[in-house]
């Protein structure tokens, strides 16, 4: 019913179509995903922030930190970087390695519906 539309569960930019794909289009669609334009994409919105700050344009910096924050391309190189790293293969503090393509994509997925509590 909703394959396509955008979610507004929590301010999510995933689709409801990239939340029901099976393993093999998960793993098609990291491995597809143009890196170049994932950086750049963010690259934009982080010097847009840089000249909003020195023009001292508070409300700008306001929502384009909440667009980046919100930026699915800007999940998608947090994973990257952090699985490209050095540590790649060790476990973060939940236990979980992102390993394969499709666990990479699921955790870049699972960063847009919850908000973030740290643990005690």
């Amino acid at each position: 019913m909703n394959e396509g539309k955008l979610m507004n569960v929590s301010h999510s930019t995933i689709s409801a179509k990239d939340k029901s794909l099976t393993d093999t289009h998960l793993r098609q669609k990291w491995n597809n995903i143009n890196c170049f334009l994932v950086e750049q994409s963010v690259n934009k919105l982080q010097v847009r922030i840089t000249k909003a700050v020195k023009q001292n344009k508070w409300h700008l910096v306001k929502r384009l930190e909440y667009l980046l924050t919100h930026s699915y391309y800007a999940k998608l190189l947090a994973v990257r970087k952090v699985t490209q790293n050095k540590g790649k293969r060790t476990a973060g503090i939940d236990g979980k390695k992102w390993l394969t393509p499709t666990s990479k994509i699921l955790a870049a997925l699972s960063l847009t519906g919850n908000r973030y509590k740290a643990q005690p």
